[in-house]
């Protein structure tokens, strides 16, 4: 993508402020197997005179391999992005079960987005009535 393209967009990839603040303060934790890389940064410390002691959350955020769709997160990962463990999911990750499929995201509005057989994409045809259906009629 071209440098202006980096400027003016924000839906493929990452903005030029972002790339910016990635490359100052950005700490890359792990990569899933989309291609997203997950960065997070140390909270700046605030003192806290009554309590004591410091105060301050952990930025975390993903770079997107293409598109920005937040269904392309994994959910270990999307977790760990708000705050739902300190570890990097790759870390403590059991073994996949022979039962569990791999993981998909969202395809609405996309050429693999499933339709239903009365779908206007699909010809716009339902199937005709059972039988099971009546007609209301007024003064019946």
């Amino acid at each position: 993508m071209s440098i202006l393209g980096k400027i003016f967009t924000w839906w493929d990839g990452a903005t030029i402020g972002t790339a910016i603040f990635t490359s100052r303060r950005g700490e890359h934790v792990g990569t899933d197997a989309f291609g997203n890389k997950y960065y997070r940064a140390k909270p700046k410390r605030k003192h806290v005179p009554t309590a004591g002691s410091y105060i301050g959350t952990e930025r975390r955020w993903v770079i997107y391999d293409g598109a920005n769709d937040a269904s392309r997160v994994p959910a270990e990962w999307h977790g760990w992005l708000h705050g739902a463990g300190e570890e990097v999911p790759e870390s403590f990750l059991p073994p996949p079960r022979i039962w569990e499929t791999d993981y998909s995201p969202n395809a609405t509005g996309s050429a693999d987005a499933y339709l239903p057989s009365g779908a206007l994409q699909r010809g716009g045809r339902r199937a005709s009535a059972s039988g099971d259906y009546e007609a209301w009629a007024p003064g019946e």
